[in-house]
């Protein structure tokens, strides 16, 4: 039976790293996949889902006011059956294409695998990912680590001396140049103005 799952993390996780895994190992059972990417987000290229770790694959863009089912309908349409829908950076869906993602689930039988972000830098919950908690068949965490050492859920974004931004918009597309994944307990001690966080972080040792 086909589900709805939504893979949540904080930042650097692995999110796409995974997605890309996910479509690699469809394709190399000779099934086909559509992989969606908000437009919003064209830091690998329009068109195009790139991990950190130089993995990358063609993906269909998308804006907010898009609608998914009949995208991924016009896609079986001119290309064939789909046997699964991979969407990056799913924090960045509507309430509506969430909805619609779930109808590719229960009306075309295919699966929806949705990749995100949980929170922004303010710790409130992106639309997207707000509707996939309530929607989805099956939630998951990625996990990594905070500098500290401790798992980190939450994400910081940080100026140019590595201290904590509490206020603009809730979009400001950046790797980690800009964001920083955290413990909630280091994330309160930031926010605090309790001292910088470095963007890039040096190795734990081991």
């Amino acid at each position: 039976m086909a589900k709805l799952y939504f893979y949540y993390s904080a930042m650097n996780a692995g999110k796409t790293t995974t997605l890309l895994q996910s479509a690699h190992n469809y394709r190399e059972r000779g099934m086909r996949v559509a992989i969606l990417a908000p437009r919003l987000d064209d830091r690998a290229g329009s068109g195009t889902v790139a991990s950190r770790i130089g993995l990358s694959a063609e993906a269909t863009g998308f804006g907010p006011g898009d609608d998914l089912q009949a995208a991924v309908a016009a896609d079986v349409a001119a290309h064939g059956a789909l046997h699964c829908v991979l969407v990056d950076e799913a924090q960045f869906l509507s309430r509506a294409q969430v909805w619609q993602l779930s109808e590719v689930v229960d009306a075309f039988h295919v699966p929806v695998l949705c990749y995100g972000l949980r929170t922004d830098f303010r710790g409130e919950l992106f639309e997207g990912s707000q509707y996939l908690l309530a929607w989805a068949d099956e939630i998951s965490e990625i996990k990594t680590i905070c500098h500290s050492g401790s798992k980190a859920t939450m994400t910081v974004r940080v100026d140019g001396q590595g201290r904590a931004v509490r206020d603009g918009p809730q979009v400001e597309i950046g790797g980690n140049e800009r964001y920083v994944s955290v413990s909630r307990a280091e994330y309160k001690r930031v926010v605090r103005g309790e001292g910088s966080i470095e963007p890039l972080q040096p190795p734990l040792p081991l």
